[in-house]
C-alpha cells in the first residue's frame, strides 16, 4: 500500500478495542480476540494480559470466556456508529452556543467535559465558550447540561475556518479513500477500517452551506460502507464468529 501514512501499528489493547468497537453486540470470546492478535503477530499471551488489564481498568467485563465493552466504551461505540450515518436537520443559519456557567471543577471533571463537548461536535471559540451550527440531532449528556447554559445565535462572520481545520480533514479523507481501494489483506483492512472510523469521529459534520466545494465526507462514507461489508464478513470468518 502506497499510503502508509494512514496506517499505524496496533498494540494488543488497540487490537482488542478496535475489534469490540466494531462488533454488534460488542462481546466476543477470548479465542476470537486472540485470532485478531495473530493478524499482527501479537502473541496469545500478550492478548490475554491485555484483556486482564482492560478488565482491571474498567474497559471490559468478563463473563465466562467472553469479553464485553463497559458502558463508557459502549457509549463511544454509539458515537462511532452515529458518525457513520449522522442525524442532521436542514440548517436555518442558527448556531448553538454553550457557555460554561459551572463553578470550580476538578481537572478530571474538566477533562471529561472537554471530551463530551468534542463528542457533541462543538468547538471552543475561547475558554468556556463552545459553538457549532445547529444542524445535528443528538442528546446532550447530563454533565454537559449541568455545566452549561445553551443559547442560539447567528455570528456576524463565518467562524468555520477559525473553529475547524477543514482542509486538513479533507486531505486526510482523500488519503483514506484512496487507501480503501488499495487494501489487499485482512491486517491492512483492519488497521484502515479503524483509521477511517477515527476520522469520522473528527468530522465536524457541518451543513453543506458551510463546507468547501468537493467536500469528501459523503463520498468517504459511501466508499467505506461498501468496503466494510466485505471486511466484516472476512474478519468474522477469520475469528470464527458466525
Amino acid at each position: 500500500m502506497r499510503h502508509q501514512s494512514v496506517m499505524r501499528p496496533l498494540t494488543a489493547r488497540s487490537a482488542v478495542l478496535s475489534t469490540l468497537l466494531g462488533a454488534h453486540p460488542p462481546r466476543l470470546p477470548a479465542r476470537s480476540l486472540v485470532r485478531v492478535g495473530e493478524l499482527f503477530g501479537i502473541a496469545e499471551g500478550t492478548i490475554r494480559v491485555a484483556l486482564s488489564r482492560m478488565v482491571a481498568a474498567g474497559d471490559l467485563t468478563q463473563t465466562g470466556g467472553d469479553y464485553q465493552l463497559t458502558r463508557r466504551l459502549r457509549e463511544r461505540q454509539a458515537r462511532q456508529d452515529q458518525s457513520r450515518s449522522p442525524s442532521t436537520v436542514p440548517w436555518s443559519g442558527e448556531w448553538e452556543i454553550a457557555v460554561v456557567t459551572a463553578a470550580r471543577r476538578s481537572a478530571a471533571e474538566r477533562l471529561a467535559f472537554r471530551a463530551a463537548m468534542t463528542g457533541l461536535r462543538l468547538a471552543e471559540l475561547r475558554e468556556g465558550t463552545w459553538l457549532r451550527p445547529a444542524n445535528l440531532v443528538r442528546e446532550r449528556p447530563a454533565p454537559v447540561v449541568e455545566q452549561c447554559t445553551f443559547l442560539t445565535g447567528r455570528p456576524e462572520s463565518d467562524l468555520t475556518g477559525t473553529l475547524w481545520d477543514l482542509p486538513g480533514w479533507a486531505a486526510r479523507a482523500r488519503e483514506l479513500e484512496t487507501a480503501l481501494d488499495e487494501a489487499t489483506d485482512l491486517a491492512s483492512a483492519f488497521i484502515l477500517a479503524a483509521a477511517v472510523l477515527r476520522h469520522f469521529l473528527a468530522d465536524p459534520l457541518l451543513p453543506p452551506e458551510l463546507l468547501p466545494a468537493d467536500w469528501p465526507g459523503t463520498r468517504l462514507r459511501t466508499r467505506y460502507e461498501d468496503f466494510d461489508t466485505h471486511f466484516v464478513a472476512t474478519l468474522r470468518k477469520h475469528i470464527g464468529v458466525d
